[in-house]
C-alpha cells in the first residue's frame, strides 16, 4: 500500500518561500534591479536551490544578501549627490608648481581715510592691555614696495581680531585679492595666528580662487614699520603657494 502524499504547509521549511522565488521565474524586472544587486539575488537564488542546505547556512546567506543590498542602496544614494570626475575638467592636468609672492601690507588705522576700522571694540570690564575681543575689518592696500605710493598689486580684505589676554596675538582671516597682471581677479586666502611682536610670524594658506584653486602653502609676515601713536603699520609679506 502506497503512503499518502503530503503537501508541504507554510510551517514546513522551504528555502524559496521567504522571497517567493521560483527557479522557473527569474527576476527580469525589480525595483532594485541594478547589476550588482541582481547578481546578489541570483547568488541567493542559486544557494537556495540546494534543498539540503541547513537552516543556519540559509540564515547567514539571507543576512549577507540584506547587508549587501543595503550597502548598494546607500551607494546609489551617494552617487546621486556626488561623484568622481576627471581631474582634467578642472585644469589639473598641468603639473603643480610653487610660486613666491612678496608685497607690503598697509594697515591704516588713523587719518582721514583709514583702511582698517574697529567694528567690535574690546570689553573694558576685562581690564586687559591686549585689547582682547577687538575686531577690525580691513581693506588694506598691497604694494610692491614699502611706500604707500608704490605700485598697487592688490588688497587684503577680511578681518583681524585680538585673541589673547596675555599678549598681542591676532587671529587673521583675509583674502589677498590681486589686481595686477595675470593674477588679476585671483585670490589667496590666509587664516592663522599672528603674534605681532614676534620677528617672523607664519600663517597658513588655506586655499584660493582663480589661478589659486586648490592652493596650499604658508605666509611669513615681518613688521617693516609701526607707529605706536596712530597704530598704523606696514608689514612685509612673503607668501609661498603650491598651485596649478
Amino acid at each position: 500500500m502506497m503512503p499518502p502524499t503530503t503537501t508541504p504547509t507554510h510551517s514546513s521549511f522551504s528555502p524559496l518561500s521567504p522571497l517567493s522565488l521560483s527557479p522557473y521565474k527569474p527576476f527580469t524586472r525589480h525595483p532594485f534591479s541594478t547589476p550588482k544587486l541582481f547578481f546578489s539575488i541570483q547568488f541567493w537564488h542559486h544557494l537556495n536551490t540546494k534543498h539540503t542546505m541547513s537552516i543556519p547556512h540559509c540564515f547567514l546567506s539571507l543576512s549577507f544578501l540584506l547587508l549587501f543590498s543595503c550597502h548598494l542602496l546607500n551607494g546609489l544614494e551617494d552617487t546621486e549627490f556626488g561623484h568622481a570626475i576627471d581631474r582634467k575638467l578642472l585644469g589639473l592636468k598641468r603639473k603643480e608648481k610653487l610660486s613666491h609672492f612678496k608685497f607690503y601690507w598697509h594697515d591704516i588705522v588713523g587719518g582721514r581715510n583709514p583702511t582698517s576700522v574697529a567694528v567690535v571694540p574690546p570689553t573694558l570690564k576685562l581690564n586687559t592691555t591686549t585689547a582682547f575681543g577687538l575686531v577690525n575689518m580691513i581693506d588694506n592696500p598691497l604694494t610692491l614696495g614699502p611706500e604707500l605710493s608704490s605700485k598697487l598689486v592688490g588688497k587684503a580684505q577680511g578681518f583681524y581680531a585680538s585673541a589673547s589676554q596675555s599678549e598681542i596675538d591676532l587671529l587673521m582671516a583675509m583674502n589677498f585679492a590681486f589686481s595686477e597682471g595675470k593674477y588679476n581677479g585671483s585670490t589667496i586666502t590666509i587664516l592663522g595666528r599672528n603674534c605681532v611682536f614676534n620677528k617672523v610670524r607664519e600663517m597658513p594658506v588655506i586655499g584660493g580662487s582663480g589661478l589659486f584653486r586648490f592652493a596650499r602653502g604658508y605666509a611669513e609676515a615681518r613688521t617693516h614699520w609701526f607707529d605706536y601713536k596712530s597704530g598704523d603699520a606696514i608689514v612685509e609679506y612673503n607668501v609661498y603657494v603650491m598651485h596649478y
